[in-house]
């Protein structure tokens, strides 16, 4: 005979099932990330990264280097992550790091290498896969890739584009200019996916030994012109 599973351990399991889900952002302040305080704020319940204008060229900001606001609480390999992204100014560019390294602290902070999860104002580069201070870009939108080590040259990669995910001006075309928008990445052993609103952007399979399995997760501010970027609903869940 099967004995019926008490109703305390149906609730323990439901308390597991809703734990696998994990807000990196309160919404209230930046416990729990590390990063410029002069660059990175909260306001209105939403992470505020922005750049002033240098007093030498209004054109560029102040930045002297790509920096990040970096997720202190883990290092994680197999997961989804969900966050909302929107930048509010004319130019701009950044993204979300995954599976990275602090490589070190520069005079504008945190100075990050590894995947990212790219997006920026204009129509080229968001949903792409590209690594910070490595290999620069892995995929572009819509691409299905796999990834090798050059059997001739181990400095270089070999990408062969074996499929599409997608067009990509229709991918763009979904992305809302100044608005929210919907990020998720998920990366599941070598194998990664990005998707913006709904549509995947990239699929890509890490074959290279130096593809990483595990990293902090942070979030970008790009050298370049002064720019206002904005996150919110920040979710780290377990790996389908």
């Amino acid at each position: 005979m099967i004995k019926p599973i008490p109703l305390f351990a149906l609730l323990s399991l439901a308390s597991i099932a809703v734990a696998e889900d994990k807000a990196l952002f309160n919404g209230k302040d930046l416990q729990g990330w590390d990063g410029n305080s002069q660059l990175w704020s909260v306001k209105d319940g939403v992470i505020r990264g922005e750049t002033q204008a240098s007093p030498d060229n209004p054109k560029k900001s102040n930045l002297r280097h790509n920096t990040f606001l970096v997720w202190k609480d883990g290092t994680p390999g197999d997961f989804e992550l969900h966050a909302k992204f929107r930048i509010t100014s004319e130019l701009g560019n950044s993204g979300i790091q995954y599976r990275s390294k602090v490589e070190s602290v520069g005079p504008d902070g945190p100075i990050v290498s590894g995947y990212q999860a790219d997006f920026e104002s204009g129509q080229t580069y968001s949903g792409i896969l590209y690594e910070e201070k490595g290999r620069g870009i892995l995929a572009q939108r819509g691409q299905q890739v796999v990834i090798n080590d050059d059997a001739e040259d181990p400095k270089k990669i070999k990408k062969d584009v074996t499929g599409s995910v997608g067009e990509s001006q229709a991918i763009q075309e979904s992305i809302h200019i100044k608005e929210w928008n919907d990020y998720v990445v998920i990366a599941k052993g070598n194998h990664l996916e990005h998707f913006i609103n709904g549509k995947k952007t990239v699929d890509v399979t890490d074959q290279a030994p130096r593809g990483a399995k595990e990293g902090v997760i942070a979030l970008q501010m790009h050298a370049g012109p002064p720019m206002v970027v904005e996150f919110k609903e920040l979710v780290l869940r377990s790996a389908k």
